[in-house]
């Protein structure tokens, strides 16, 4: 009967183990996503200065074209001025030809050469004002393009600034929470504080942790009734917060245990007192969803003092409830984009 007991129990711990890995292997992917989008959102702010750079400089660029543009127009209105002079130009010579005909020769060949001379300059400047207008063409196609690179940059800048506004929005709502949260659990358990019982946030999560000395008697798992007290108060907390993930872990210190019943080492302990505190809790608050509740034991393998002293080992027997708000809302913002 021992040997059945003892197989039903490790059968229980492995089952909330399996959850255990799994909620930490998503709470992982979760971390690993949003440790990457920020890193994504540090490369894309570090663009979108680049593209700040960029978009002054082509602003600056336009600035020189428009300016060479009016450089060209300007140039253009004074060649189609002195073309209009050569024409009227061309025409009083046409006229004086016309009436020095009978003149010598010497002056017809003259009047000839000046002709000559004044169809060859309108030629030119005709080639000027052809020259100048593929200019304006071509300027005007930058000039085009050069707006269609704003507008798309301005379209990627507000697509990216949206996408960082939302996600700062909910990560800001989920550390809210979890500090409102400290500051009920600070409030419900005020008489325990600081008497083998502190409350910590890191990470988005809140760290409820609690010595030997105020849960157990030592080697034993059954609660105290000073724990009682307190996991009680933490229960009526945890039953006003329906959105709150709840894991319970079990440490010892490194001292092995050499057991003859059904505690045989430290893994059975830390084991037992995760599910002895856990059932406390649900026992408390018959309206917690057991669905939101893992227990787990450490055994010696989390220390938080790794000294060999009786003070580490005592500082390292301990339970921790470890409160996690859903990350249903990142999630969403994280499927979305």
């Amino acid at each position: 009967m021992v040997y059945v007991a003892i197989a039903a129990i490790v059968l229980v711990s492995c089952v909330p183990q399996r959850k255990l890995e799994e909620s930490q292997n998503r709470e992982k992917a979760c971390q690993d996503e949003l440790a990457a989008l920020k890193t994504t959102s540090q490369v894309n702010e570090a663009k979108v200065k680049d593209m700040t750079e960029q978009l002054a400089n082509d602003k600056r660029d336009l600035d020189g074209i428009r300016k060479d543009t009016m450089v060209l127009g300007n140039n253009y209105r004074i060649l189609t001025a002195k073309y209009e002079k050569l024409n009227q130009l061309n025409d009083q010579l046409m006229d004086k030809y016309g009436k020095q005909l009978s003149n010598s020769e010497k002056d017809n060949a003259k009047l000839s050469g000046d002709l000559q001379a004044t169809q060859a300059q309108l030629l030119k400047k005709q080639d000027d004002l052809n020259a100048l207008s593929l200019q304006l063409n071509t300027l005007s196609i930058q000039l085009n393009r050069q707006k269609q690179n704003l507008d798309s940059l301005s379209t990627q800048l507000q697509l990216r600034e949206k996408r960082v506004n939302e996600l700062e929005a909910v990560l800001k709502q989920k550390d809210d929470a979890a500090a409102a949260l400290k500051k009920k659990l600070s409030d419900a358990l005020y008489n325990f504080e600081g008497k083998g019982l502190t409350i910590t946030q890191k990470n988005g999560k809140i760290y409820v942790s609690m010595d030997e000395s105020l849960l157990f008697a030592s080697g034993k798992t059954a609660v105290e009734p000073k724990g009682v007290e307190a996991l009680k108060n933490l229960a009526k907390v945890l039953d006003q917060n329906p959105d709150i993930n709840i894991m319970v872990e079990g440490h010892t210190d490194d001292v092995p245990m050499h057991g003859n019943g059904d505690i045989k080492d430290n893994w059975d302990l830390s084991v037992m007192r995760a599910t002895s505190v856990t059932k406390i809790i649900l026992q408390s608050s018959p309206n917690i969803d057991q669905k939101r509740i893992s227990a787990a034991g450490r055994g010696e393998f989390f220390p938080l003092d790794a000294s060999k002293t009786a003070e580490a080992r005592k500082k390292n027997r301990r339970t921790e409830i470890i409160l996690t708000p859903k990350l249903d809302e990142l999630l969403k913002v994280l499927g979305s984009n």
